[in-house]
């Protein structure tokens, strides 16, 4: 797997930071580091940054680091903040603020620009929307700090690790067990996609496409937009079934869209006719492996959340002054309610 040469980075004062400090290099731990974007095409975009390496200070070190959430409406995000926030009190030199933009693409910009004024050492960022937070994300990358990016993608290459599962297996996967434990004879799906612009609603949707594909009689009849929350995705729900008497499964992106699916079956009396799929599988009383337990949902696919990984990362990066791998790819797991109650213990649900 690539990896990039980017150390734990202090930003230099504004009067350092001109173009004087472009043509120094200095040690980090007692390595030479660049700076992102220049004269490494794999470290972002080419363009150059602002500020070179200064040296690491490892774990004599105080660091601050920024995390920049979507939104926290959904059960996930909020999860994956309580795990960063629990594994970074474990670390002495590690302070963490968080900053919720609520789904608002220009409130998140605003939030990754107050973390640059702050002076951040380190940006962890699980984006609205991936084109709209490119060229900020980019932005704090070229000024030498590092960026862990979480759960959605940006895009290009500018930040030092992508920390998620893939996406599109875990479409594919929940096609296949529709095509294969579902709807052996065929059947007609609906659809509750997440956030159009984010990677993951692209994702999930193009691989459960392919996880269907050549088998005989499986259709997706009707599409919603539930941007990953209960309450919209039980709206869409109501709608789509409303204009279609024949949908035997709904696929959502997110465990909360669809359980908001199956709160607008049984509001309709059709709870009994229907399967429906998510995707998250929190091990909390509210998430998804309960509701397969319980048998809300027929199956949902853990999707672990990356906060401890992120911290690790950090750690790895500004204390341990160590090169990291541009990915991080999580497993995921197919949760039924054959297993669920195992995997519920197994990931330290209560």
């Amino acid at each position: 797997m690539t990896t990039r040469h980017f150390f734990a980075r202090r930003r230099w004062t504004a009067a350092l930071a001109g173009s004087a400090a472009l043509m120094l290099t200095l040690a980090a731990c007692g390595t030479e580091s660049d700076a992102p974007g220049v004269g490494d095409d794999e470290a972002g975009s080419g363009d150059g940054g602002g500020d070179t390496g200064a040296e690491c200070a490892g774990a004599d070190g105080e660091y601050l680091i920024g995390m920049s959430q979507a939104n926290v409406a959904e059960p996930y995000r909020q999860q994956m903040d309580d795990d960063i926030r629990a594994a970074a009190e474990e670390i002495d030199q590690f302070e963490v603020v968080f900053a919720d933009a609520a789904q608002d693409n220009a409130q998140q910009v605003s939030d990754v620009e107050n973390f640059l004024t702050q002076g951040i050492d380190l940006l962890m960022i699980s984006p609205n929307e991936a084109a709209p937070l490119t060229d900020v994300v980019e932005r704090a990358y070229n000024e030498g700090i590092p960026v862990i990016v979480l759960d959605r993608r940006v895009e290009g290459e500018a930040f030092t690790q992508y920390i998620g599962a893939d996406n599109f297996e875990i479409g594919r996967a929940a096609g296949e067990y529709v095509a294969t434990e579902l709807l052996t004879d065929g059947g007609n799906v609906a659809e509750l996609a997440g956030l159009p612009g984010s990677t993951p609603a692209q994702e999930r949707a193009e691989g459960f496409r392919e996880g269907i594909a050549g088998t005989d009689g499986i259709e997706i009849i009707a599409e919603g937009t539930g941007d990953w929350l209960r309450e919209l995705g039980q709206s869409q729900a109501e709608g789509i079934l409303q204009a279609n008497a024949e949908i035997d499964v709904f696929y959502a992106h997110n465990d909360p869209m669809a359980e908001g699916a199956y709160l607008a079956a049984q509001s309709a009396g059709r709870e009994g006719e229907l399967e429906f799929i998510g995707i998250d599988g929190l091990p909390i009383p509210s998430g998804g492996i309960r509701a397969v337990e319980e048998g809300r949902l027929s199956a949902t696919f853990v999707y672990p959340t990356g906060g401890v990984e992120a911290v690790e990362t950090a750690e790895q990066i500004l204390i341990g002054c160590e090169e990291v791998d541009v990915e991080q790819i999580l497993e995921t797991q197919l949760v039924t309610q054959d297993n669920a109650a195992d995997v519920y213990t197994e990931l330290g649900g209560e």
